[in-house]
């Protein structure tokens, strides 16, 4: 009987011995493992949020990366056509300065032209008052004076008269 009181004794004090430990022990590690399977739980929760987030940036920026080809697109075609309306208006520019070029040499030319025949002229005026010093030097008759006259024009050639 003795081994069976020690025996009940032994267990009971085992028991309490559990219940203090399970109290002093166990429940706060106990707690802990909890908190921790919370710090976990939570933690792959934020990295699932963070993971969708993610994929949304990914597919907002894939987007913007297709549009960023269009822009570009876009930005290279309207460059082109200011370059085109550029040229033509160079272009334009230059065409405009070659006809005034044009119109001043044409100008120019009308006036040594007219130079040239005002030259012209000075030398018939020249020749004309040397003949007729001549025609009063020698007092030659009409004969003499009309082939004079006609010698000289000869000489000048009919291209100057009809200028």
């Amino acid at each position: 009987m003795q081994l069976l009181v020690d025996a009940v004794q032994f267990g009971a004090s085992v028991f309490v011995l559990f219940l203090l430990a399970s109290y002093l022990l166990f429940n706060p590690v106990r707690k802990m493992l909890k908190d921790r399977q919370e710090g976990i739980k939570k933690n792959i929760n934020d990295a699932l949020t963070d993971k969708a987030s993610a994929a949304k940036l990914k597919e907002l920026y894939e987007g913007k990366l297709k549009n960023i080809d269009k822009e570009a697109e876009q930005i290279l075609s309207e460059a082109r056509q200011k370059a085109l309306k550029n040229e033509a208006k160079i272009i334009d520019e230059a065409k405009a300065e070659a006809v005034r070029i044009i119109r001043r040499a044409n100008e120019e030319a009308l006036l040594e032209k007219k130079r040239a025949a005002d030259e012209v002229k000075q030398e018939m005026i020249t020749i004309a008052s040397l003949m007729a010093q001549k025609a009063v030097a020698a007092s030659i008759n009409t004969n003499i004076q009309n082939s004079l006259v006609e010698e000289t024009l000869k000489e000048m050639g009919d291209s100057t008269w009809l200028s």
